[in-house]
Formats: C-alpha cells, structure tokens, sequence
C-alpha cells in the first residue's frame, strides 16, 4: 500500500533521518487509531529501509477492560507478524504523570532487551498542540512550550516521534482508508482529565471562534521554540564552564552582568538544577538574578532544602544549610578559642 501519507513520512524519514536504513525500531502500540497509523505506516515502508520492527504495549490497568486491550494488540501484532511485548504494570499507577514515567520506562527496558536502536511513539501534530497549550495554562519557561520534540534520547535508544506532522483527523482518516481496526479507548471521552478537557471542549472553541488551524498554528509554535531551545542549549554548555565553578559551586556574576538577559537565566537555571532537584521556579531564578548587582554578604531566601546563594565577591556561592553544633565543650584553662572566620 501506498498513499499520500506514506509519502509524506517516506519524504520527511529521508529529510531528517531520525530512522536510518536497517535501523531496530520498537513501536509503541495502544490499539488506538494514532498508534495502529503510525505501525502500518512503518509496515509498508519497511521494505524500502530495511528496518527490523517490534510492537511493545504497556497495560495501566487502568480500565476493567485493559487484558483486552492487550490482547487486541497481540492480534494486531500477529496480522502484521511483528514480534510483540506486552507489559501489566505490576501496580496502577496513581497519576498520569507516573503513568508516562512508567511507561517511558518500560520502552527504555523493552528496547534494551530486543537490541533496538529506537522507540517510536505515535504523538501527532494535535498532541504537540495540546501539550503546548496545557503547559502554558499551568506557567512554563519557553523551553516548557517546545514541547514533544521529534527526536531526544532515552537512555541508550533514541526516542523518535514520525507523525509529528499529521493531525489526529488525519490519522483516524487512514484507519478508515485502508480499513484498519482499532481500539476504542472510553477514558479518551472522560471529561476527568484535563487533558480531554482541553481536546474536546477548548481546542473545538478555538477552532470555531479563534482559528480553524489552531492546532496547526500551536504546534508551528512548538516547533519554532523547539529550534531556540536547542540554540540557547548549545549556547549554556559553551558559556557553563566560564561562569560556573563546580568547587565549591559558585556563579561568576561579573560574567553573568555581561551577558543578555536570556542568558543569564538559563545559566541560572542550569546552575540551580545541578544543586537542586525541586523547587526552581522563575521567583527563585529572578531573585539568584538580582543579586548579580547586589552588594557583598546579600543573599537569597532559603531554597529547598534550607540552601541559598550568598554574594561574595565576585561570586554568588552556593551554601549549604549548617550543620548542627556539637556539644560545646569549655577550651582548657588558658585557652582560647579562635576567632570566627569571616563569611566571605
């Protein structure tokens, strides 16, 4: 088979060579329309890249149903003759957020022990939309907004996103085209999860009163802060070594003062993330940020876990929450104990 959208992917897979020939691909099959898209698309042009395919299906118990669910996609791994793992999650996990985290796990294991190169996930251009959207409704960074990138790391394989340019009626289209079953998901229609909020009620009210090619339009967005991220990335590794100090760790706040605005919260924020592992906030960044004028003994506000930045000098040094005072003991008689040392 092959129709427009096998050229489409066929095209942009050579442009960008996020699958190269005979690469070992793992596909992340759910059943649903987006997923069974994505894994005939890559059946049918397998024999032009020589790539050898596998399906993994992660099972979150989340629905009385989900044993069928998997055993629907082990159907659909026969008819393609794919070899196929599914994965029960040995507890429901409580969140999405967990649920994705445990999924991403499971891709990285599954992938590791079959010796593919990559896992492909059937995102689309309406999930990039959406995933904008939800981010900057809960308050992000523009590197928050670019989000679902085509292609990162995850772990030893490379994570590859291919339908990135189709939309979600798109794919349901060729379901339909070339007959394809496909699970029908009933979570998908709950208006629990702000996720499905957002795709059933916002993104259709925007469509008619905003913009018919929102989510076109979004996911251009993404696309656009996606090329800036990488950008100030390359950027922050370049500059890292020359503002920060790794012992003890400091800023060099006379190199941040030169630098433009943009800069100096990113190496802030870079900076921050190799001490801590919560509570970075823009607040937090802004406030590291005044004291690159401030004068000498200012500091931050507690941070998590009781650190915080302290100007000396030319640096802004990290310090650490004191630890607890040993039982004093009185020096000797004709003793006397040494002075304090200055802070700075």
């Amino acid at each position: 088979m092959w129709g427009i959208y096998h050229a489409r992917l066929h095209t942009t897979l050579k442009a960008q060579q996020w699958l190269p020939q005979g690469s070992r691909i793992l596909i992340a099959l759910s059943g649903g329309q987006d997923s069974v898209c994505l894994t005939q698309l890559l059946v049918d042009l397998q024999p032009h890249w020589h790539w050898s395919l596998a399906v993994v299906h992660c099972d979150h118990r989340w629905r009385p149903d989900s044993a069928a669910n998997a055993a629907f996609v082990q159907g659909l791994a026969q008819r393609w003759h794919l070899p196929c793992e599914v994965v029960r999650a040995p507890q429901m996990p409580k969140t999405e957020a967990a649920a994705r985290s445990w999924r991403y796990q499971v891709f990285e294991t599954v992938a590791g022990a079959l010796n593919c190169t990559h896992v492909v996930t059937a995102h689309t251009q309406s999930d990039r939309a959406e995933s904008l959207l939800l981010h900057l409704l809960r308050g992000t960074s523009p590197d928050g907004l670019a989000t679902l990138l085509p292609s990162r790391p995850l772990g030893a394989v490379q994570l590859v996103r291919p339908l990135l340019g189709m939309t979600r009626a798109e794919t349901a289209a060729f379901c339909q085209a070339y007959g394809l079953a496909i699970w029908q998901d009933e979570t998908n229609q709950s208006l629990d999860y702000r996720r499905n909020r957002l795709r059933l009620e916002l993104i259709p009210y925007l469509q008619r009163h905003f913009n018919a090619k929102v989510e076109q339009a979004l996911a251009q967005t993404a696309e656009l802060l996606a090329g800036d991220r990488a950008y100030f990335e390359a950027e922050v590794a370049r500059l890292a070594p020359a503002v920060i100090r790794e012992h003890p760790p400091a800023l060099d706040r006379w190199r941040l003062r030169e630098l433009p605005l943009a800069l100096q919260r990113r190496l802030i924020y870079h900076f921050l993330r190799r001490c801590l592992q919560e509570g970075i906030n823009f607040g937090v960044v802004e406030e590291v940020r005044s004291l690159i004028s401030a004068g000498n003994g200012q500091q931050t506000s507690t941070l998590s876990r009781g650190c915080h930045l302290r100007v000396c000098g030319r640096w802004l040094e990290w310090v650490r929450p004191a630890a607890p005072p040993p039982e004093s003991v009185p020096p000797p008689q004709g003793e006397r104990s040494p002075p304090p040392s200055p802070l700075c």
